[in-house]
């Protein structure tokens, strides 16, 4: 077999679906928007999507990737709605059926479920318009004409590349009308190195009994003892309405030390750092940790919404790394 030849298949395969998804991208239009401002109406019921062959285990990634955007869905077998799986389609729910040839006998009994129910509505993605599926449809998009890669045109390929494309179009659409944002993709993606990436402060901070937050008119003998007890090395200093206006750490301390050989009875408001940093509680952990890098500090103030001077948590660079954030 010769090299040469091997590498131009691939690139022709390849060529294919890249002409199939111009077309699609070509033959997006008032369908589309149709389909999509469907979906978003859909406050009621469920999102539910079916194919047969090919067309299933693209329908079984819509489904997938629908759900992991904030649009819920799941994959109906075909196959098994007829032997009552159907039963899964209630009012209210949208039914998308993917199926190339819109005349699959698998998918016709799916078809004639949700006509009799008028509150059903049914999505019928196909590239045939004399097709069962594109007549019985509410909303129907018209795939392109496409022309399989391989020879005599009977692999599905580049149709079910176009497919798959159409899918992410229409979820990506969907994720961004409902503002759906990286930290609602995070609490439905608890698992995995994605979820690391997109942990928050407050996924990490320290709160409640364990912050290290003291009087500013607090000495120094005393803070000495609450420092090696919190055992974090930094102190928040606060005034009497519960604002931050200092930090102080272990360092501080030494230094000082050097410096007043009578430093037990100085208050922290004459020795503390003002203004420490702070951040939100929605910042991501990672951005935290570049914060801390380029500030060459270990910790930071972590404060809720507008409010940057009320302390709600301590997020230390140690409790960071061992989240795997780097």
């Amino acid at each position: 077999m010769q090299n040469d030849r091997i590498q131009k298949i691939a690139k022709d395969v390849i060529q294919f679906e890249i002409n199939a998804l111009k077309n699609l991208k070509n033959n997006i239009n008032l369908s589309f928007s149709k389909v999509v401002k469907l979906i978003l109406n859909c406050k009621q019921g469920k999102v539910i999507i079916s194919g047969v062959g090919k067309s299933g285990i693209i329908a079984r990634k819509w489904a997938a990737t629908f759900s992991s955007t904030g649009t819920p869905s799941f994959f109906l077998d075909a196959t098994n709605a007829s032997h009552g799986d159907m039963g899964q389609i209630t009012s209210n729910d949208i039914v998308i059926l993917i199926s190339n040839s819109g005349q699959s006998d698998e998918l016709k009994n799916i078809i004639q479920y949700t006509s009799r129910n008028k509150n059903i509505k049914l999505i019928g993605i196909t590239s045939k318009k004399d097709s069962v599926l594109y007549k019985n449809s509410d909303v129907a998009f018209l795939m392109p004409a496409i022309k399989e890669a391989g020879p005599e045109n009977i692999v599905p390929t580049s149709s079910t590349s176009a497919q798959l494309a159409l899918g992410d179009a229409i979820a990506i659409s969907c994720m961004k009308y409902k503002n759906f944002t990286k930290l609602d993709f995070k609490k439905i993606h608890p698992s995995g190195s994605l979820s690391v990436k997109l942990k928050t402060v407050s996924d990490l901070m320290i709160t409640g009994k364990k912050l290290p937050i003291v009087s500013e008119n607090l000495k120094m003998k005393k803070a000495i003892d609450i420092i090696t007890n919190k055992e974090l090395g930094v102190l928040i200093i606060k005034k009497k309405n519960g604002y931050t206006v200092g930090i102080i750490t272990d360092g501080d301390f030494k230094r000082i030390a050097q410096k007043h050989p009578n430093f037990e009875n100085l208050e922290l408001k004459k020795i503390m750092k003002k203004n420490p940093i702070t951040v939100n509680k929605d910042t991501l952990a990672a951005s935290a940790l570049s914060i801390m890098n380029t500030k060459k500090i270990t910790s930071l103030c972590v404060h809720d919404g507008k409010n940057n001077k009320k302390t709600i948590g301590l997020v230390h660079m140690h409790d960071i790394l061992k989240s795997n954030i780097s």
